[in-house]
């Protein structure tokens, strides 16, 4: 197939978050698999690409935003696994150093470098060579909301006979892209699509509502959290929409690059294991504890936790919980970055807790990597949780996950009560402190039953994310609507 993608972040050239990951991996595979794969993504001064390598084509990206015309170009560049990526050039709308925003805030003409790169999208989708000329279009998030739009009025207004299919995946509902009604203007399309079917929301011009309403499949990327944005407590305000689009609405659930997170050959990780031989982890434990400043002992379970200090991310109720689990002979690392009242609580606990938890404020991508090898359990009590990729690999990891069952958190682990057999994490439901210093208990009682604790971690290991698996879903989606 002829396939076409579309993000404002792409990995390894620019990245806020998981977005740029799975876009990167889902184009990655789909090439590997022998398919024609492009993307087409900003190139912002913070892009991470040799400029000097990059290929213009000769192509001019003349755009009205509203009353003015833009001007840009396209430069590419072929990855390593053949994939096109169509970098488009605008140096006024993307060459800042920040994807989104600044010190000051989101950069107030967000929504027109969005539009801008969404009709780049769209203009390429219908106007490349027939070679390359994508069947598929497939856009991700609300900053490209706009493409299956652009695409059905090209449809329905303009007689595009051969237009491709339109994708749309929400990787997290929370983020629509809204701004005042006017500045739909900028889109240059009839205003007979801002109504409360269309693009328009309580007057607001909604970019994601736009993707939603107008593509011919939108999934998520997670089962379950498909399932839970057509109800009112986590469709923020879009369920309506969603529930009348229900036949057009699916969820797959992210894969994992197993060729970066192994733990064979992994540069980050100061010794090597497998399920045949976990002899390596008890080094990486010992060794994440001499890294962390706390005392190296093998017999005390040791949690961990990597990711952004959000509400979101369940840090309220981790804080509570941890005050009581502290008092228990465990240990406990965390690596992240975010709310100054969350980091401030983490400091809190370290000193009441010398020798107990210890903490890494930031990111780094080599010491997630041994938090995740290192820690018998990581935690994940998420708010909510579109997809999640850290309790996956924690789970190739051998490091048992204590997840709230929500989202993709719930549609990748398994706990004991729902299959014995397949155990491989700690579930909980409530979204409270008692309910995750319960789950935390269980995982200490569970540390000491060896071969309990065993069967846990070999299920883990052996269980399949891989992106082969999850490309062969999007293939059949794309073919099903082709």
């Amino acid at each position: 197939m002829k396939i076409l993608l579309a993000t404002s972040e792409l990995h390894p050239f620019s990245k806020t978050g998981g977005l740029a990951d799975m876009v990167g991996a889902l184009a990655k595979f789909l090439a590997k698999a022998g398919h024609t794969v492009g993307v087409v993504t900003p190139l912002y001064g913070s892009v991470k690409v040799d400029r000097a390598t990059l290929q213009p084509l000769d192509w001019r990206l003349d755009l009205s935003i509203g009353l003015r015309v833009a001007h840009g170009t396209i430069k590419t560049h072929t990855t390593a696994e053949g994939v096109t990526v169509y970098f488009v050039d605008q140096p006024e709308l993307y060459g800042r150093p920040e994807l989104y925003n600044d010190s000051a805030g989101d950069y107030p003409d967000n929504p027109e470098r969005f539009i801008f790169l969404s009709r780049a999208a769209v203009n390429l989708a219908r106007y490349l060579p027939l070679a390359v000329r994508p069947e598929v279009l497939h856009a991700h998030d609300w900053q490209t909301g706009l493409v299956p739009l652009y695409v059905y009025h090209g449809r329905t207004r303009e007689a595009w006979l051969k237009s491709p299919k339109t994708f749309f995946t929400i990787h997290n509902l929370a983020y629509q892209g809204r701004y005042e009604g006017p500045r739909y203007g900028s889109t240059g399309l009839p205003w007979d699509y801002f109504h409360t079917e269309g693009a328009e929301f309580h007057r607001d011009f909604n970019m994601l509502k736009a993707g939603v309403a107008f593509a011919d499949q939108v999934t998520t990327v997670s089962p379950s959290y498909a399932e839970e944005i057509k109800q009112i407590e986590q469709g923020c305000g879009l369920e309506g929409l969603l529930k009348r689009r229900a036949e057009t609405l699916s969820g797959i659930l992210n894969g994992v690059d197993y060729e970066e997170w192994n733990t064979t050959a992994n540069p980050h990780l100061p010794a090597a294991y497998s399920a045949a031989d976990l002899t390596g982890k008890d080094h990486c434990k010992a060794a994440l504890q001499l890294e962390y400043g706390l005392p190296v002992r093998p017999d005390v379970p040791l949690f961990g936790t990597v990711g952004r200090l959000a509400d979101q991310k369940g840090v309220d109720i981790q804080l509570e919980a941890l005050e009581v689990m502290l008092e228990e002979d465990i240990q406990f690392v965390m690596l992240g970055s975010g709310s100054k009242p969350f980091e401030e609580g983490y400091r809190a606990l370290a000193e009441k807790f010398p020798g107990k938890i210890a903490c890494r404020f930031g990111f780094s991508q080599g010491l997630s990597h041994r938090v995740e090898a290192g820690c018998d359990f990581f935690v994940m009590p998420s708010r909510y949780e579109p997809c999640g990729l850290n309790q996956m690999y924690s789970l190739r990891y051998g490091t048992v996950p204590i997840v709230r069952g929500t989202g993709g958190l719930n549609d990748s682990v398994i706990d004991i009560k729902e299959d014995v057999s397949l155990a491989n994490g700690i579930k909980f439901r409530d979204y409270s402190a008692a309910a995750l210093t319960k789950a935390m208990y269980k995982a200490k009682v569970l540390f000491k039953e060896s071969e309990l604790f065993a069967h846990y971690r070999a299920n883990g290991i052996a269980v399949d994310f891989s992106w082969e698996r999850t490309c062969q879903d999007y293939v059949k989606l794309y073919k099903r609507k082709g």
